[in-house]
């Protein structure tokens, strides 16, 4: 009797070692560990621990070592952006759609969907033989235009002017390419040098890429941001499916929604951080032609499979509710 309760003593105990997963996470922040990504992901790794996982850290400032290593198999989970993160996951990777989420209520509303249990399935990816599942979506921010010289401030006028785009995401090159400016290759790593030094005329940045980066040297005095969100930026926690416990993805997107007023709090500190004399407002007429042809060329990438054509719907419904007098929503298309 007695030999057979230290069988079951041991059988529970290796059981309870087991399920206990241990795992590397790569996580993609510009400024490193030093940055408000990591350590909202130091947070998270704490929180894990109730979730029976030890989770190690690796900071990476280069995302494209991050998307190696996480093909290579040495991450178990990464945390990178989600223009990036769309190949693992095309349902929530689309809600950087451009023009998609032209403010932060919006963009709380498209987060909070898409984490919500309801679409538990859709956050489930098979590649090849493995099965990836989006377990938390990060508020980086909106990303503004910034150009070197204020008068590249209609849409007639950046024609032929350089504009840097990431080159792994191809909805960039084709807007670029829409507006007749020239698509400057670039990647997330460099595309703000290229700006500083007059490689380029244009840029799309989020705030947060404002400071630390040192916009300010490539606006100068005739530069400025103009003040229309081309792009919500986001930021895609993926997990091997099988590395971590099965509740594992329910609680740490629980876990995640739970940290978005934070976050947006963060993204609004920063914008307001940005001095006054660089900041452009568009007249109502110039707001419109941008917000028509950002749609134009969203149903065009939705229908050449880019964007996930659900979380389109769920875009334009979010907006719609926002703002119920926009022009959009009126007419269908998405």
């Amino acid at each position: 009797m007695k030999k057979g309760f230290l069988v079951l003593s041991a059988l529970g105990l290796l059981a309870s070692t087991s399920s206990h997963a241990k795992v590397n996470v790569c996580v993609f922040d510009l400024l490193g560990k030093s940055g408000e990504s990591f350590k909202l992901m130091e947070e998270w790794a704490l929180a894990a621990k109730a979730w029976n996982t030890d989770v190690q850290l690796t900071a990476y400032q280069d995302e494209a070592k991050v998307d190696q290593d996480a093909k290579a198999g040495k991450c178990d989970g990464f945390y990178m952006t989600s223009m990036r993160a769309r190949a693992y996951n095309k349902f929530a990777g689309s809600i950087d759609a451009i023009g998609g989420v032209p403010n932060n209520d919006i963009a709380m509303k498209a987060i909070s969907y898409v984490l919500d249990k309801r679409n538990s399935k859709r956050l489930i990816t098979q590649i090849g033989k493995e099965k990836f599942e989006v377990a938390g979506i990060g508020q980086i921010g909106p990303a503004y235009i910034f150009v070197r010289d204020r008068e590249l401030n209609k849409l007639e006028q950046v024609k032929g002017k350089k504009f840097a785009v990431l080159h792994y995401d191809y909805a960039q090159k084709i807007m670029v390419n829409r507006i007749e400016a020239v698509p400057v290759m670039s990647e997330i790593s460099n595309f703000i040098r290229k700006f500083n030094q007059g490689e380029v005329d244009i840029v799309a940045a989020p705030a947060y890429a404002f400071k630390p980066l040192e916009l300010e040297k490539g606006l100068g005095n005739k530069g400025a941001m103009i003040n229309f969100p081309v792009i919500n930026v986001t930021a895609d926690l993926i997990i091997r499916q099988d590395k971590f416990p099965d509740s594992f993805a329910v609680q740490s997107r629980d876990w995640f929604v739970k940290q978005l007023p934070r976050s947006f709090a963060m993204v609004k500190r920063m914008e307001a951080e940005i001095p006054n004399k660089y900041k452009l407002n568009l007249s109502r007429e110039d707001r419109i032609a941008y917000q028509k042809i950002l749609r134009e060329g969203r149903i065009d990438l939705t229908r050449q499979g880019i964007y996930d054509p659900g979380m389109m719907t769920v875009l334009k419904r979010a907006r719609c509710t926002v703002e119920r007098t926009n022009f959009e929503c009126s007419i269908s298309g998405e």
